[in-house]
């Protein structure tokens, strides 16, 4: 159960990142209002992974998923660029992931 936990915290931590960006610096009340519950709900669900996950995994994974997350949504949603060292650099965060989780052992 530990890693439903943190996969759905990854995944509050990508709509908390997009929401902040919506947010345009906590002017608009909507978007910072879903960025806050967001951020509190992936705190919760990391920590609650945390109680029988190593630290180091469940935080590098957590954060992995946030950060590629985003980084695809970005591309998609916002239209930024995605250049070759972009995309290579996201497989070696996702190639990162895949070894996290399997030194876990779990």
């Amino acid at each position: 159960m530990a890693w439903v936990y943190l996969v759905f915290a990854g995944i509050l931590e990508i709509v908390w990142a997009f929401a902040m960006k919506q947010s345009d610096g906590f002017t608009r009340a909507g978007a910072s209002a879903v960025t806050i519950v967001a951020m509190i709900a992936s705190f919760a669900l990391l920590s609650m992974s945390m109680r029988s996950l190593p630290l180091g995994t469940a935080y590098t994974i957590w954060t992995g998923i946030g950060a590629v997350g985003a980084f695809v949504l970005g591309v998609v949603a916002l239209g930024e660029q995605a250049t070759p060292l972009r995309i290579f650099a996201a497989v070696l965060i996702v190639a990162g992931l895949v070894l996290m989780k399997l030194s876990a052992g779990e």
